[in-house]
């Protein structure tokens, strides 16, 4: 699920609105720094949502966003519009089935060890790191 989310300011002070969740707000010094605390504003806003027995919102399209006057406003004023995943740790693990090239599971078997995880734990950290980023 993507959320997305407005990113406006200046060097050195970013803010991000996320319109469909109410409240929602993060910043950040850098726009990538703004884009990486908004992921953790947004898994914050679900929990405590879901903790309050409130229902979470659906994520318009971004179609629907950009269709939006008060999205339309703050865009004319500069906001740029980006896609913020929600990331939640459900403290359940689920079983999946990957298939990797011989030599990548090898590689990725070794660092495993060197940093004292299995291989799903690293695996599930690298990628929760890549959807942090962004990139």
């Amino acid at each position: 699920m993507r959320y997305v989310a407005l990113i406006d300011g200046k060097k050195g002070a970013y803010g991000v609105v996320v319109p469909d969740l109410p409240g929602c707000t993060s910043q950040g010094k850098t726009i990538d720094a703004a884009y990486r605390n908004a992921i953790e504003a947004i898994r914050l806003w679900v929990e405590d949502a879901l903790a309050d027995g409130e229902k979470i919102p659906q994520p318009r399209s971004m179609a629907e966003v950009v269709a939006d006057r008060e999205t339309r406003n703050e865009r004319n004023a500069g906001a740029v519009l980006v896609m913020v995943p929600l990331v939640r740790d459900v403290g359940r693990p689920k079983k999946a089935n990957v298939s990797l090239d011989e030599g990548t599971l090898a590689a990725i078997d070794d660092e495993a060890r060197a940093h004292g995880l299995t291989r799903s734990a690293f695996i599930a950290s690298a990628a929760l790191e890549k959807i942090r980023r962004g990139t």
